[in-house]
């Protein structure tokens, strides 16, 4: 008496997972050149005035008012 089995289960394609690492091997690349570009790179401007330290970003006028 012959045996049923049950077929394999399908697998991906070759070229499916192929395309899947290079996705994932391009995010990988292009997150660590971001990271080192930060990391490398200085701003092309100095902070601007109002964006100082937010100790310092109080008025006069809203210390005087005491709110």
């Amino acid at each position: 008496m012959a045996r049923h089995r049950r077929p394999p289960a399908p697998t991906a394609a070759p070229t499916d997972r192929a395309r899947r690492r290079l996705a994932a091997a391009l995010l990988t690349t292009s997150a660590l050149a971001a990271s080192v570009l930060a990391a490398v790179v200085s701003p092309a401007a100095p902070p601007a005035p109002d964006r100082t330290a937010p100790s310092a970003a109080t008025s006069d006028l809203a210390q005087q008012s005491g709110h």
